[in-house]
């Protein structure tokens, strides 16, 4: 038997919690059950078929008869716990279509505002009389300051196909390595560490990448597409699963028909090459919102409205881009369309509507 490698053991006394953070399962042992495992941590030749505790560890999955091959990780434990504790939201039940998702988020709605409201807990500021600043320079409205006023987040989408060049240009300015910047770099850049984006990246590594899930798109089949950002150019990666899109991103089924969305990835080994210490693993989290927000901009100044989440099927998403057990990660999906405006699904504002009659 070997001990599950990942397990995080938190000393809270009297005992000590097990935490196997890959599977969102936690255990309390007291005292005989914690000695036994620090026994068998350091001798795990010593299992006992005959005795009941060490039987208890495998039906708990804290011990293993299976050898785990060590991930690829480039900095310490900490951010690994992290990431891994974090992927595969734990579910009782992935809502299979979109009436489902409606009912599940009203109860967990209501279940919320059911609980007193956090109170606020504000660092405490300067009680000095507040300074009145001028008005914003809004006006004219010039054009960003015109798409940043329209940008929103949509739940309604027409399906409606979105043209090649616009999707071009999408790419382009959100990942793209821009070819008016080739000549904007000096002697502190290292070799083949050049390309510009137009968001900021970490060090300069533009660690971050791109997905396409294209289901209505002028010019392409369906299918999954990888971007490559020195060519300007796609690359087919897999066809479509047969399951909505909602069932990627934890039974968000009202987004099914949006004709384009992109995974945006991290390669984490590109930040360990440069940073060693696991700070780093914040700066991809970091890009990927950067990122994010750009595209968002450059598809409202199209006409398209859009949409984000970082709500991820992560295994299900990490076998469809190819990237499985491998150092880039799935971080954020964001995607756009044409859209009615609408901050809420039809289905949920019925829900809604008839709730609120029978108040």
């Amino acid at each position: 038997m070997q001990i599950n490698p990942y397990i995080f053991i938190l000393p809270r006394s009297p005992g000590q919690i097990v935490w196997d953070y890959k599977n969102h399962k936690q255990f309390e042992l007291n005292l005989e059950y914690s000695t036994r495992l620090a026994h068998l941590i350091d001798k795990p030749e010593k299992f006992d078929n005959n005795n009941t505790i060490d039987n208890q560890f495998v039906s708990a999955g804290i011990l293993t008869p299976l050898m785990h091959e060590p991930i690829e990780w480039g900095w310490d434990e900490l951010s690994k716990i992290f990431h891994i504790g974090t992927k595969n939201i734990p579910c009782e039940y992935v809502p299979q279509d979109i009436n489902e998702w409606s009912r599940h988020y009203m109860d967990h709605c209501a279940e919320v505002l059911a609980t007193p409201t956090p109170e606020s807990s504000l660092t405490e500021r300067p009680t000095s009389a507040r300074i009145t600043l001028p008005q914003p320079s809004c006006f004219p409205v010039n054009a960003l300051v015109k798409t940043l006023i329209e940008r929103k987040t949509c739940r309604t989408f027409t399906g409606e196909r979105v043209s090649l060049d616009d999707l071009s240009t999408l790419l382009y300015l959100s990942l793209g390595y821009l070819r008016e910047r080739e000549n904007d770099i000096d002697e502190t850049i290292a070799e083949g560490h050049g390309a510009r984006r137009s968001s900021p990246s970490g060090g300069g590594l533009n660690a971050c990448e791109g997905f396409l899930h294209v289901q209505n798109v002028s010019g392409l089949n369906p299918g999954l597409y990888a971007y490559h950002p020195t060519e300007h150019a796609l690359s087919f990666v897999n066809p479509l699963p047969d399951s909505p899109l909602g069932q990627l991103l934890c039974g968000q089924h009202f987004i099914n028909n949006l004709p384009v969305g992109l995974f945006i990835t991290a390669r984490f080994d590109k930040l360990w090459w440069k940073y060693e210490h696991s700070r780093a693993y914040r700066m991809a989290y970091v890009e990927a919102g950067h990122i994010s927000q750009t595209f968002q901009l450059v598809a409202t100044a199209l006409g398209l409205n859009t949409w984000l989440t970082g709500a991820l099927a992560d295994d299900q998403v990490e076998t469809l881009l190819g990237i499985e057990d491998s150092a880039e990660q799935p971080l954020f999906f964001v995607a756009c369309g044409q859209s009615d405006g609408q901050a809420m699904c039809k289905e949920l504002k019925a829900l809604l509507n008839n709730r609120g009659s029978h108040q």
